[in-house]
């Protein structure tokens, strides 16, 4: 159908025109509006009403859905959270004052990486958003990240050996929000079945990585690129050029508080790789998905929002310098010797905000009053903190008082400018503080003396008319009126102008109250404006000293991990551990410390001994569920723990830096990818087989279990073999009894088993690992535990002999019986005899030796009877 659209229809599609990838908000009046698929998107998302309105003469109708726009961040939060992108329109004009049509714009693209709004957003977790860039000859990849929030942003190079991978790796332990690539890049397939959702492309600037590095150059208005550290990164440059790029357009702001650029290395710590993380639930437990049951459930006990994330960021990141490791070990030390300053300085960084958050809003102008407010205040405890720091004796402690930076005259300027409790709204008035500004005061006396001065009014018009229901009212469409009822019309006076007729009553206007209505509505809106510009004002001032804030903040946040590390310690009865510098790990009575919060009291405590030199792989066997992973694991977490700068749950333990941290453990299929279980298996293997180094720390649970015999035990021994000649310090946890055989025949192999005790048919697990060799599983033990049906074990006991009685790697295995059917007695048979099935069932291991002496005499007396 053919026709003429609206003057506004025809705005919005010239809007959307230019953002066709995302729902356009569209403002109109107090609503955000979208129209046709944005409509249908919005309703089936939001849960909002679907309606239609008019497109014009000629025009089909379109769908409409809207939202009001004080309430648009629940709903912006949703749809993000859903991978949507959204951009905001605004009518960037006044609508009194517009002739015709009001002007509107987008004022910014808010996608899942770019959010600011605290609700789209997780305290203690941050929301990155990265920039992939790629090269074929050789292959090798630019990596960008920004918070945009807080405005933390580096860039990495990966090269060398198996770089996609290793760039994988680092985007796993990232978690972004966002992830960007170049248009038709040959990653963009993998990550989007990885990250559904998530990714998307973004383009270089008009003239390619140089105009990317110039505005590298303008944003952080340096001469060169070398001040930047980018020599030689051009891959990394390029990434994060084009980055700041997409944010700047994005954002349609300024972005200042992205204020430094870092160039990072992915070998400059420890390398906890995807793999290994998940392994070790280090941030989320493998079984419920969450927080609980993993290492950072246990040590985040952080004050402060940021100090959360900077915990996070040491927990995947770990130190891999003895000199840094041992600043934080003697800040920790002296916070666990000194529980008072811990505790004054935890009490402190409590009634901190998110001083980086807050400073991030402020630079892109979504700041409020009540942000602004906070942060004024918080600033104020710098001072505080300061001197709290400049207590200490730690020399990571008194720096991080000393880089505190005195923003006393912003947080003074901020609360004297500000109301006590100022409105979530910015350009509605009640902002500014009385006596702050003489033309707010000045404006609010004459709209508050216009209130008190329509109230006279209204008595004074009663008694003036002698019409007792007279009353003055107030609405948007018509303005002040005076109201008088059918009834009282004939005492209408003369002066009085008809405005508007009700059912049951007329209203009026006099000449006086219109002149009154036009000075208070004008002050009320000069008051408005007036205390908005002075907002806006303040917040620029803030968003100026936003580098100054994040180093406060950074100083802060640091501060709060230190000292939450300490009351870990202090709480769980951790140690400082002695770190030196060669690769070596010995650890008395270690404890797990994810295991031991869930069973406290009766965690059995081990001991870890693993050196360059002498013992380098340790072979672990011993029975199911005795502990041979829990015992694994706790070494990797403790010496993971003691490189991120914490105290360890041990009576002692004595490390060297781990330059990366490998895990193979537990079995997992990779479905969407086509990968069987062993198969899952067999590339975790070739992958530390191709990236461990004598300074590796290598975790073997069970591998070659998901094949046949011989064929997991081939593959085991040879592991085992290869692991040796290599050299990393490794935990090799089997049920292939078989391999306990390298120790004395292989240089640097050792045999461990976890030690149980057997009383007749029961097994009791002490859980205690010890040296030497295990020639059994006891799984029919387990199976017991398990609920297995006794004839199904008995069954498999059955078989169990059958086999254990030829050579376990003969090629010719003997044969089993076939399952007997159930036993008939003959007819002049015997009966069966009850000594035997008492002496069947006797537990002689716990007898003493008096109560052996008398029960065998008692059934020798038995068995003569029975004769």
């Amino acid at each position: 159908m053919s026709g003429r659209v609206t003057p506004m229809l025809a705005q919005y599609r010239e809007i959307k025109s230019r953002h066709p990838d995302k729902i356009l908000f569209f403002r109109l009046g107090d609503f955000y509006e979208m129209f046709f698929e944005d409509a249908e998107i919005a309703s089936r998302e939001l849960g909002i009403t679907l309606t239609s309105r008019e497109a014009g003469k000629g025009q089909r109708r379109m769908p409409m859905a809207g939202i009001p726009y004080h309430a648009a961040s629940g709903y912006l939060a949703t749809l993000l959270d859903k991978g949507y992108r959204v951009a905001i329109c605004e009518q960037v004009e006044d609508p009194r004052k517009a002739r015709g049509l009001v002007r509107r714009e987008v004022v910014r693209v808010v996608t899942p990486g770019t959010v600011v709004d605290p609700r789209s957003l997780q305290e203690k977790n941050h929301n990155y958003a990265v920039m992939i860039t790629e090269s074929d000859q050789p292959a090798a990849y630019g990596l960008a990240v920004l918070e945009f929030s807080t405005g933390e942003f580096w860039a990495a190079e990966f090269r060398g050996d198996r770089p996609r991978e290793a760039l994988l790796d680092e985007i796993a332990r990232l978690e972004p929000a966002e992830i960007l690539v170049e248009d038709g890049a040959g990653l963009a397939a993998a990550l989007g079945t990885a990250y559904p959702g998530r990714v998307g492309e973004a383009h270089p600037p008009p003239g390619g990585p140089e105009a990317a590095a110039k505005l590298l150059q303008e944003h952080f208005r340096c001469a060169s690129l070398e001040a930047l550290g980018c020599q030689g990164r051009p891959l990394a440059t390029a990434a994060a050029g084009v980055l700041l790029a997409y944010v700047q357009e994005t954002s349609a702001s300024r972005a200042v508080q992205i204020t430094r650029l870092a160039m990072r290395s992915h070998l400059d710590h420890l390398l906890v790789d995807a793999t290994t993380c998940r392994h070790l639930e280090l941030v989320r437990s493998s079984r419920e998905g969450g927080r609980r049951g993993s290492l950072i459930r246990v040590l985040d006990r952080t004050a402060t929002p940021a100090g959360g994330r900077l915990l996070r960021a040491w927990l995947l990141r770990p130190c891999s310098s003895l000199e840094e490791i041992a600043l934080r070990h003697d800040a920790v030390a002296e916070l666990v010797d000194r529980p008072l300053l811990r505790g004054r300085l935890r009490e402190c960084l409590r009634r901190m905000p998110d001083y980086e958050r807050l400073a991030g809003r402020a630079a892109v102008g979504e700041a409020n009053a009540r942000d602004l407010l906070a942060l004024g205040t918080g600033l104020g405890l710098f001072p505080e903190l300061g001197g709290l720091l400049a207590e200490a004796k730690a020399s990571r402690l008194v720096d991080l008082g000393r880089s505190l930076p005195d923003l006393a005259q912003l947080s003074r300027s901020i609360r004297a400018t500000l109301v006590d409790s100022p409105p979530a709204a910015v350009k509605e008035g009640g902002l500014i503080r009385e006596g702050h500004d003489p033309e707010v005061d000045r404006l609010r006396a004459i709209a508050g003396g216009g209130k008190e001065w329509v109230a006279a009014l209204e008595v004074r018009e009663r008694e003036r008319t002698g019409i007792r229901s007279l009353k003055v009212g107030f609405n948007r469409v018509f303005g002040y009126y005076l109201e008088v009822t059918r009834a009282n019309l004939e005492h209408v006076p003369p002066d009085f102008e008809r405005r508007q007729t009700l059912a049951g009553a007329e209203r009026f206007v006099t000449m006086e109250l219109k002149e009154r209505e036009a000075m208070i509505l004008g002050a009320e809106a000069h008051l408005a404006d007036r205390e908005y510009e002075l907002f806006a004002a303040l917040r620029e001032r803030t968003a100026a000293e936003c580098s100054a804030i994040q180093a406060g903040a950074a100083a802060a946040a640091e501060a709060d991990v230190l000292a939450c590390l300490g009351e870990v310690a202090a709480l769980n009865g951790y140690v400082r551990p002695q770190m030196v510098d060669s690769p070596v790990v010995e650890i008395r009575e270690g404890r797990h410390p994810v295991v031991e919060q869930i069973l406290p009291g009766g965690f059995v405590p081990n001991d870890a001994t693993l050196d360059g030199r002498g013992e380098r792989l340790v072979i672990l066997t011993g029975p199911n569920m005795a502990g041979k992973s829990t015992y694994c694991r706790m070494v990797a977490l403790i010496c993971l723990m003691a490189q991120m700068g914490g105290f360890v749950p041990a009576a002692s333990a004595r490390l060297g830096p781990v330059g990366r941290i490998f895990t193979r453990i537990g079995a997992s299929d990779d479905l969407i990818g086509g990968a069987s279980t062993f198969m899952v298996e067999m590339q975790e293997v070739a992958n530390i087989l191709s990236h461990a180094t004598p300074d590796s720390l290598v975790i073997l649970d069970e591998i070659g279990r998901g094949t046949s015999t011989f064929d997991g035990l081939s593959i085991a021994w040879s592991v085992a073999e290869e692991l040796a000649r290599m050299g990393p310090l490794t935990l090799f946890a089997t049920h292939y009894h078989e391999l306990t055989e390298l120790e004395g025949s292989v240089d640097g192999v050792v045999n461990h088993t976890v030690a149980v005790r057997e009383a007749g048919d029961d097994v009791v697990f002490l859980y205690r690992v010890v040296r030497g060799s295990s020639d059994r599983s006891y799984g029919l033990h387990v199976a017991r535990l398990a609920g297995i049906a006794g004839a199904v074990r008995e069954r498999a006991r059955a078989i169990l002999e059958s086999l254990e009685a030829g050579c376990a790697l003969s090629a010719e295995r003997p044969a089993m019986a076939p399952r007997s059917a159930p036993k008939q007695y003959q007819l002049f048979a015997p009966p069966p005899s009850p000594t035997l099935e008492e002496l069947r069932e006797l537990n002689v291991l716990a007898l003493t030796p008096l109560e052996a002496i008398n029960t065998l005499y008692r059934l020798q007396e038995q068995v003569r009877r029975e004769r």
